[in-house]
């Protein structure tokens, strides 16, 4: 799923799987960069150029081994699930069986779906993230850090919308929800009669011939599965999404992607053409828009649709130019978000950031970091706590595990985890008075709960 605290990382080795589209230099000598240096376990990139396309492998896909990631192996794709769930929406609309304005309800007679003073929750408004519901269900509560929608059910979802009260009126904002997409997919599987797995591969991996696609892994993908890693480089298993599938729970390849996003790429058919199409901004006074599920942008004067997704140790970038003529596919099995070199394949020019180091840990006395343990609340919906567990400090965040804490000077410390720092602010007496959480290029201030 796309980064979070929550939900929330040696040489070229692909050759082509049809033609012979080129990687940019930049592009390949950055991979090549990422994996050696361990940032990246392992990378593939598939350029596409309509027809053709070529897929490239940097690392190794198996740990304490040199193979080399190709077209074949299978990651773990995160949120671009989204986007199969909205063309499943767009399918079932084409075909007549759903409206996008119709209230999902009309699809879960079992459920109580939350409305604001009368205002339903439609398809569209799912399919769009316009639905007030929040990015995480309030009663989510993971056992397993390491694997936490495995135990967050149907039945767990049904709980949290016959409880949950909206914010707002859905329709009026964009708020990127993955219970939302959860919800979506539950209801067009129950429209359907079947279950989102198999609806999955009836309307959109057995038709592309993506054999290599699937919410349930055969043993020959499994087999073909690149172990996951954190961002400290550690191994983590993929993630059992359950219920939440639909939001991001999708496994996948190189070629299957490629075979997707040529779908989409060249006269596509009318559900494609439906899920691409402009629906609503992404926030006021911004040019992006979202179609269904696609995010859509103009760059040196390009249109292009892309997606993003990471999971607790994979991520991923799929996007095309909407005149047809290029696309690309970025698969990781580490949890650092390959966006960038993503972007500068598919719009080469497209300067990457410069590389971060890793960050080197100090030492600091366990009793100097018990001051800081706490709870440190942003709202009624999400708290971030601060314990001294076995191995030092530690942070959650509502409904999600501890990550450990590493310290980088005077009451800074990051995650090795995730993308994120922590930074603690005192009061004039010296005392610890807030949390500063630094991640995504924003600042978000949580007093210190007295």
């Amino acid at each position: 799923m796309t980064p979070t605290f929550a939900l929330l990382p040696l040489c070229l080795a692909g050759t082509a799987a049809l033609a012979s589209p080129v990687l940019d230099d930049a592009v390949r000598q950055r991979a090549e960069e990422l994996t050696r240096t361990g940032l990246h376990a392992s990378i593939v990139i598939a350029v596409i150029e309509g027809k053709d396309s070529a897929v490239y492998g940097f690392g190794s896909s198996q740990a304490g081994k040199s193979a080399k990631p190709g077209a074949d192996t299978v990651y773990q794709i995160g949120s671009v699930t989204k986007t199969m769930t909205a063309l499943l929406l767009a399918n079932a609309v084409v075909e007549g069986k759903v409206k996008l304005d119709e209230p999902v309800a009309a699809l879960l007679p079992g459920y109580t779906v939350p409305a604001f003073d009368g205002k339903t929750i439609s398809l569209l408004d799912l399919a769009t993230h316009y639905s007030s519901l929040p990015r995480l269900p309030d009663n989510f509560a993971p056992k397993d850090p390491a694997n936490p929608y495995a135990d967050y059910t149907e039945a767990k979802q049904r709980q949290f919308l016959a409880a949950y009260h909206l914010p707002r009126a859905p329709g009026t904002a964009f708020d990127y929800s993955n219970i939302g997409y959860a919800v979506l997919g539950t209801a067009l599987a129950a429209q359907a009669g079947t279950s989102y797995e198999a609806l999955l591969q009836k309307r959109i991996a057995v038709p592309l011939g993506m054999r290599s696609t699937s919410n349930q892994p055969t043993h020959g993908m499994l087999a073909r599965l690149a172990p996951g890693h954190l961002l400290s480089g550690e191994p983590t298993p993929a993630w059992d999404l359950n219920v939440v599938a639909p939001a991001g729970g999708v496994y996948s390849s190189a070629r299957d992607m490629v075979a997707y996003l040529q779908a989409y790429m060249f006269k596509p058919l009318r559900p494609y053409a439906l899920a691409v199409k402009p629906q609503r901004p992404v926030a006021s006074g911004d040019d992006t828009k979202i179609g269904l599920s696609w995010l859509l942008e103009q760059r040196q004067g390009r249109a292009y649709a892309w997606h993003s997704g990471q999971t607790g140790g994979y991520s991923s970038y799929a996007a095309f130019t909407t005149d047809g003529k290029r696309g690309v596919v970025v698969l990781t099995n580490t949890a650092r978000d390959v966006d960038a070199l993503g972007l500068s394949t598919l719009l080469p020019g497209t300067p990457l950031p410069p590389l971060k180091k890793p960050q080197a840990a100090i030492e600091v006395p366990r009793a100097a970091l018990a001051e800081y343990v706490g709870e440190y609340p942003l709202d009624k919906d999400f708290t971030l706590t601060v314990s001294l567990g076995k191995q030092g400090l530690e942070a959650a965040g509502t409904g999600m595990g501890s990550a450990p804490l590493f310290a980088s000077a005077k009451d800074q410390f990051f995650f090795r985890a995730i993308d994120a720092e922590l930074a603690f602010t005192r009061d004039a007496a010296g005392k610890i008075a807030s949390a500063v959480l630094k991640q995504s290029g924003q600042d978000t201030v949580l007093p210190r709960k007295p």
